[in-house]
């Protein structure tokens, strides 16, 4: 059975909290962790919530990625979701552990869209 996506769910502890806050520097380390699989760029959009948090997504051609952040429990949620079977979002997985540096995390990776058709009939381009 073949999938048309995978879809990592990583949860960071123990970031620094002033890295969290600064939405600058977080939407300019998810389009690089993007980039870093070679996912291709369609669109971005961030915001910074008061007094604290950053929600953002970048929008790739093979999905998305996005990303939630509590800089007050210096926690972050990110989904690194890509379509198809060029894009490893486990690539990008490792330059967000480079650049967020949790001190404790977790990932889980889900299958998106199996399907029971021969490998034939499924069509991964988006």
């Amino acid at each position: 059975m073949k999938s048309l996506g995978r879809h990592l769910l990583l949860e960071f502890y123990g970031c620094n909290a002033k890295l969290l806050n600064d939405v600058n520097k977080v939407e300019q380390i998810m389009v690089a962790a993007a980039k870093a699989c070679e996912a291709q760029v369609v669109d971005v959009v961030f915001h910074r919530f008061n007094p604290h948090g950053v929600s953002g997504v970048v929008v790739i051609a093979e999905s998305h990625f996005s990303i939630h952040t509590w800089p007050e429990y210096g926690f972050v949620s990110i989904d690194l979701f890509t379509c198809g079977e060029e894009i490893d979002p486990w690539k990008a997985h490792q330059y967000l552990v480079k650049r967020l540096k949790p001190k404790n995390s977790t990932v889980l990776e889900l299958k998106r869209g199996i399907l029971s058709l021969p490998d034939s009939e499924i069509k991964h381009k988006p």
